[in-house]
């Protein structure tokens, strides 16, 4: 039988070569292409196994490929997974509905490529079991690294590996509630069907429609208790996740130059929402300028930038520069701006950090101990950079937020969202020699992983 072939569809170099490595541990070929224009044409020709497709990418996006595929009788039964940053029941349900079989997160684990390979029929189980049980020659090596490997395990969860547990959580439960709502309409149906057709006779209770009425109640009833339990499950790792954001965030300000305004999500939200702390005469400002506006608006000595000087928000190692709490703060900044009449052009640019990184492709990446030597790093990069491009790939609800000011303003506020220039950096990175420290150079990695937002 022959070896497997996978087509990886990314323009993201550093995404292709990390799946890459991950898939080639199961001994399957892999093939990539850098756009959907370029997967097609490879389609012509070629016939994968499976096809990983990114969703966000210049001309035709993900969404757009995989429709075209399907709509191709040649190429319709190559199954697609969708290879995306993108994550909730709402993204793979329209995964799902354009004929993808999936989506498997950018942060991979070995446990996600196990999982979608045994789904999709690419390895046998015996391949998986002999594969998760492998165990590199490096683990065996000593007694430092067995120290090492034992300080990293009792470690508390990192935001990131909440994140992980938050979403597995929430598709849990939202396909649960799924479940249970597909059978209890599936009896429902039955019963309306075998109901007599014979009108009920007058006076006496339609005993079927009453049944009826009593099953979608007690449909309703299920349905919010178990969307009541699933909303307190993910409000208590919020929090968690929001106290460990908070525990472990760098002293962005003591690192950033003179000059910049730097903002963090957690610190500019209450100023935001704190009416009382300005007059009634702040709360309603006529400036029509991004400089007058930023002067007399609520918190804007650390919201809204003006003369010239961004707003700094750091973004931490692993999240979505333009989701979570970065995303709450600059929607309240656009609606600030939006109720003031303000008239013009607001930047949204995004600045990845290069971190001091170690692990692998099959397990992952995560910063190395502040102890390290820089010269022990796996990897210098940044793995959730969607790859230096021209332009910025904007999420789904930052677009929505875009076209709603567009919208309420009329057109006198636009904004636009790009990726900033690679060589721009907050603080320079330290020199490379041989007392340099992991903590070191990430310090600085942190401080220059942001986003920076101008009005204009």
């Amino acid at each position: 039988m022959g070896a497997k072939r996978a087509l990886i569809v990314d323009d993201s170099k550093t995404a292709r070569l990390f799946l890459a490595r991950a898939l080639e541990q199961y001994d399957i070929d892999v093939d990539a292409a850098e756009s959907a224009e370029a997967a097609i044409e490879y389609l012509s020709s070629n016939r994968p196994d499976v096809i990983f497709m990114d969703h966000l990418m210049p001309g035709m996006d993900g969404f757009q490929a995989v429709k075209a595929i399907k709509n191709n009788a040649r190429t319709a039964t190559i199954p697609i997974m969708m290879y995306s940053s993108q994550e909730g029941e709402l993204y793979l349900g329209q995964a799902r509905a354009l004929g993808a079989v999936g989506v498997l997160p950018k942060q991979i684990r070995a446990t996600d490529v196990s999982k979608v390979l045994n789904e999709l029929h690419l390895v046998s189980e015996r391949r998986t079991a002999e594969q998760s049980g492998f165990t590199p020659p490096t683990a065996r090596v000593g007694g430092v690294a067995a120290e090492a490997g034992a300080a990293l395990a009792s470690k508390p969860l990192t935001d990131s590996a909440l994140r992980e547990h938050f979403a597995e959580l929430r598709r849990a439960l939202v396909a649960g509630i799924d479940t249970q709502t597909e059978r209890i309409t599936g009896e429902v149906r039955a019963l309306l069907r075998e109901a007599p057709s014979r009108p009920p006779e007058r006076g006496a209770p339609p005993r079927a429609a009453t049944w009826v009425a009593c099953t979608a109640l007690g449909l309703a009833l299920l349905s919010a208790a178990l969307w009541w339990r699933t909303v307190k499950l993910l409000d208590g790792l919020t929090v968690q996740l929001a106290q460990l954001q908070h525990r472990d965030a760098p002293p962005f300000a003591a690192l950033a130059p003179a000059g910049t305004a730097v903002a963090t999500p957690g610190a500019a939200t209450p100023a935001a929402e704190a009416p009382t702390a300005t007059t009634p005469a702040a709360e309603t400002p006529t400036a029509t300028t991004p400089a007058a506006a930023a002067r007399s608006a609520p918190g804007a000595a650390t919201v809204i930038p003006s003369d010239g000087k961004p707003v700094v928000v750091p973004v931490p190692y692993g999240a979505d520069a333009l989701g979570g709490a970065r995303f709450e703060l600059i929607g309240k900044l656009l609606y600030r701006l939006a109720r003031q009449k303000v008239a013009g052009v607001v930047d949204i640019r995004t600045f990845p950090g290069r971190f001091c990184l170690v692990g692998n492709a099959l397990d992952g990446y995560s910063p190395a101990p502040e102890e390290t030597r820089f010269s022990r790093c796996d990897v210098v990069g940044n793995p959730s950079d969607e790859a230096p491009q021209s332009t910025q790939r904007t999420p789904l609800a930052l677009a929505n937020l875009i076209g709603d000011i567009r919208s309420s303003t009329h057109g006198a506020l636009q904004v636009q969202v790009a990726a900033g220039d690679a060589a721009s950096v907050l603080v320079p990175y330290p020199p490379v020699g041989s007392e340099l420290t992991a903590g070191d150079w990430n310090r600085a990695a942190g401080a220059n992983n942001r986003i920076e937002i101008r009005v204009h």
